[in-house]
């Protein structure tokens, strides 16, 4: 729950206005994936975890590395279940989190610079020197000096001006933590369309695990049916062998479907970051209403993809640090001013081969304000400068491409959703038609009116009929999902890009 909340604290400031890419709206109220018909109430305030720094401290209380979740075999869970799971424990998750609190930590270590460093030193000495003398003073023309001193010092460096370096470095920062967390959203969306795509994968195989049983028991019915003929002197054993060699394939079939649905458990699992095993029950919501219109034209769908998407704020995050290096660059070229200081209590007790020298105990200090010029470097200020209008370009370049792609991936989500749903529009009316078929054939080949193998073709139509109808299904749901992942909107507050119809009453026509 916790993270979720994280989510939505950043969500709320991730949900920019066009211009800017970045504006402030209230927090979600739950989080919603789009199209699972199902939500998840939030447990803590977002007001709790607000801000990077200080979620990422209740990120790291809250979620132990070492914890393992167990998932409980007997209870189904629902997709928004299954993707608040994966949030919590998917390593990806974890490690764009890690660079987000890496980015915070980074914005603190930019703004320090404003502030001046003082330091504590305690010095412990004792030096022995020779110094010259006359000789009529001293008969070896020298004499030995050994000075012990104890020197507790506070130093103060302090940088007054630097011509926008500093603040250039902040902003630089600011922009890199944005874009962390920017992409920390694009990971919890990729996170939950990757279980997602996971969740209905494994209804798919267990809708052809069921389709499967179903082929069996009609296999086996037109096996029965070809057995009574012979019996009845009306069939020819060809024919009974044909309808057995038609059921140990629907056995086959069976075993594989089995297979495939263990298979597709155990990826799921995986996409939870829980340890990969085929012991996960799952909600199959057979009764959900199937999305079957859309709610935006395609132009309000990419525009909306291109102030929502997560990837394509943290390339304008890129852009703006992009920016802030070039001017911290163009800074390197003024000069800097800066305040030195220390203030120490200097004791020392010096001695002589001849005479005697005092003792002394006494506050000293020193300051100094400098003005400091680079007047010639061999060309570093040039080639720092160079650089950092170089990656901006590339910025701006990259920015360009993934609106390019950006644009790509909603049409092809957009189009593969309109197929998506004359697919199953056709599929129903293929299974309706298989069905009456093969039931129409049976009931022929009972009175002797059709052979055998009509009965088998339309038997294997039906089949088909049934794995097309699976199919077309899941692919429905999981289109439709993944047209809220090309516009950003997957775990978003914004309306949903499709729409399902009201349940269809009794005598009422839809």
């Amino acid at each position: 729950m916790l993270k979720r909340a994280l989510v939505r604290s950043l969500i709320t400031h991730y949900s920019q206005s066009p211009a800017r890419l970045r504006g402030r709206r209230a927090c979600v109220p739950s989080l919603i994936l789009l199209l699972a018909f199902a939500c998840i109430k939030p447990t803590i305030a977002a007001g709790q975890c607000s801000g990077i720094a200080t979620a990422a401290d209740c990120a790291a209380h809250a979620i132990p590395l070492d914890m393992v979740p167990k998932l409980d075999p007997a209870h189904p869970y629902t997709l928004a279940e299954l993707i608040d799971i994966a949030e919590h424990n998917n390593p990806r998750t974890r490690i764009v989190w890690e660079h987000a609190k890496q980015r915070a930590d980074e914005l603190g270590i930019a703004k320090s610079a404003y502030y001046p460093v003082l330091a504590g030193v305690a010095a412990f000495a004792d030096s022995r020197s020779i110094e010259p003398f006359p000789e009529p003073l001293a008969p070896r023309g020298y004499t030995m000096v050994e000075v012990p001193a104890i020197v507790p010092e506070v130093t103060l460096d302090y940088l007054i001006f630097d011509f926008g370096k500093r603040e250039a470095k902040v902003d630089a920062a600011t922009a890199e933590k944005l874009a962390a967390g920017a992409n920390f959203i694009q990971a919890n969306q990729q996170v939950a369309f990757a279980v997602a795509s996971a969740y209905y994968k494994l209804l798919t195989q267990q809708q052809r695990l069921d389709a499967a049983q179903q082929t069996l028991k009609t296999a086996q019915t037109t096996q029965d049916a070809a057995e009574a003929q012979l019996a009845n002197g009306r069939s020819t054993l060809p024919d009974v062998l044909n309808a057995r060699a038609e059921t140990s394939q629907a056995v086959f079939d069976l075993e594989s479907a089995d297979g495939d649905e263990k298979i597709a458990r155990v990826a799921l699992t995986e996409e939870l970051g829980v340890e990969p095993s085929p012991d996960i029950t799952v909600d199959g919501q057979k009764d959900s209403p199937l999305p079957d219109a859309l709610t935006l034209p395609i132009d309000e769908l990419i525009t909306r993809a291109m102030a929502d998407r997560p990837d394509l704020m943290a390339q304008a995050e890129q852009i703006r640090a992009a920016d802030d290096a070039i001017r911290a660059a163009k800074s390197e070229y003024l000069p800097r001013i800066s305040l030195s200081a220390n203030g120490a209590q200097t004791s020392i007790w010096p001695t002589v081969d001849y005479g005697k020298l005092g003792n002394a105990s006494e506050p000293t200090w020193s300051a100094e304000l400098a003005v400091e010029w680079r007047l010639f470097d061999g060309g570093a200020r040039k080639n720092e400068l160079a650089e950092a209008r170089s990656k901006k370009r590339e910025a701006q370049d990259e920015l360009r491409e993934k609106r390019d792609q950006t644009t790509r991936e909603v049409w092809t989500a957009y189009i593969a959703f309109r197929a998506a749903l004359r697919k199953q529009q056709a599929a129903v009316a293929l299974l309706d038609s298989a069905n009456s078929s093969y039931s129409a054939s049976l009931e022929a080949y009972k009175y002797g009116v059709k052979n055998l193998i009509d009965v088998v073709a339309a038997e294997r139509q039906l089949a088909q009929a049934r794995y097309s109808s699976v199919s077309a299904r899941s692919q429905l749901f999981l289109e439709a999902v993944d047209l809220e992942f090309s516009t950003g909107n997957l775990l978003r507050p914004k309306p949903p890009a499709t729409k399902t119809s009201p349940p269809v009453q009794d005598g009422q026509p839809r």
